[in-house]
């Protein structure tokens, strides 16, 4: 038999997951739903008919809802009694108000008044994923969707996003809302934000370019052994080689051995479009970047630009072999669902990494002779390199 208080967990279990919020808050769950109490064991109420006294005492305190009961016989006792055998929720309001929740009420009061004032093609993200209402309130959220509803393909034509003027939107909106504008976008037009990124795909500057670090990995491709040169110029200007290594973070340099016919690009971090570049197409692509939540949201962006480009050291394997020296705490989590452009296994890995406490491997930390293994084998065409913790090699 369950007590109020264990149904009441039960049911605010149901809140918190996404998928349930969303069905029941947008209708699709039909109404009553009904949550069985359970009745006490026979050696129960023939050996502590107060503990059952008292179970029956706390559900007639129940106000929320339909306590139904039925009449029970038991063989101890000389006649049938009253017993508390089901909680029935009739609609939305009694489920919420049966949870006795004062912060689940609050979000559910955000919530409905989001779902009055949106768009109903947000309504399902926007239920489902509630942390951008919680973190910016419901004015800012409705503004989000209203901005979204009104942006069209090319509608910047070639202003900064800062410049546009949309719904009251001041010149910091699009970089507090970037994530959920390109998420509502996405509903609205499907893959193609995500593969051309939120500047292109609306035509507009992308003010947030900055100077990639350019370095041939052998001397004579280039004249120089560095140069820097904006993605914008990048993707008009094809670069020598048949070997492009994109690496997120350029402090990571010294840990590249040298590797024929291949040009490394550093430290592009988000700002990977101009890797929509035609002259890219006869090249050979891998990505390296750190091993957290952000790392593998990148490597998905670039994935998602160049479906066949590799990976260099972002496996299970290789976190699982080096943290437990190494791995540290991501500050600031990606997003808590894996983005679109990662493999089954990435996604697992991704959705590790993110309930880790400790679900950071920095590239600096992985060891260089573990980094020139791994290029050396993609750079032949050999299958990628598995690690095992039990490799005498994996550490410096």
């Amino acid at each position: 038999m369950k007590t109020p208080d264990a149904l009441r967990d039960k049911l605010r279990g149901q809140w918190r997951n996404g998928d349930t919020r969303r069905r029941r808050l947008l209708g699709e769950d039909p109404w009553p739903s009904t949550l069985p109490i359970g009745k006490p064991a026979p050696a129960l109420m023939a050996k502590d008919v107060a503990t059952v006294r008292a179970h029956i005492e706390r559900w007639r305190r129940v106000r929320v809802g339909e306590v139904r009961w039925e009449a029970v016989s038991y063989r101890s006792l000389a006649g049938a009694v009253e017993l508390p055998v089901s909680w029935v929720l009739h609609s939305i309001e009694e489920w919420v108000e049966a949870m006795a929740d004062a912060e689940i009420r609050r979000e559910y009061r955000l919530l409905s008044g989001v779902i009055a004032a949106v768009d109903p093609r947000f309504h399902p993200l926007i239920v489902r994923q509630r942390q951008h209402l919680l973190t910016h309130g419901a004015e800012e959220t409705i503004r989000a969707c209203t901005v979204a509803a009104r942006l069209t393909p090319g509608c910047a034509a070639g202003r900064p996003l800062r410049a546009l003027s949309i719904a009251g939107c001041d010149s910091k909106f699009f970089e507090r809302h970037r994530p959920l504008l390109t998420r509502l976008l996405e509903l609205r037009f499907g893959d193609a934000v995500a593969h051309q990124g939120l500047e292109s795909f609306l035509g507009a500057l992308d003010e947030g370019e900055h100077w990639l670090l350019i370095a041939p990995l052998v001397p004579g491709l280039l004249p120089f052994e560095q140069l820097r040169l904006r993605s914008s110029e990048l993707r008009r200007s094809p670069l020598p080689g048949s070997h492009l290594l994109l690496i997120e973070n350029e402090r990571s340099l010294y840990q590249l051995p040298p590797l024929a016919g291949t040009v490394a690009v550093l430290g592009a971090g988000r700002n990977l479009t101009w890797l929509q570049a035609a002259w890219l197409d006869d090249r050979t692509l891998a990505y390296w970047g750190d091993l957290d939540t952000w790392g593998l949201s990148m490597l998905a962006m670039a994935r998602l630009q160049r479906p066949h480009l590799k990976t260099l050291l972002m496996d299970a394997a290789t976190f699982s072999a080096l943290a437990p020296e190494h791995a540290v705490v991501e500050p600031v989590k990606a997003d808590p669902s894996p983005p679109a452009g990662l493999d089954a296994q990435e996604q697992a890995l991704y959705r590790d990494l993110y309930e880790r406490e400790k679900g950071r491997l920095e590239q600096e930390f992985v060891p260089i002779e573990l980094v020139h293994r791994a290029a050396n084998r993609w750079h032949s065409g050999s299958l990628p390199l598995r690690l095992d913790a039990a490799d005498p090699h994996h550490l410096c």
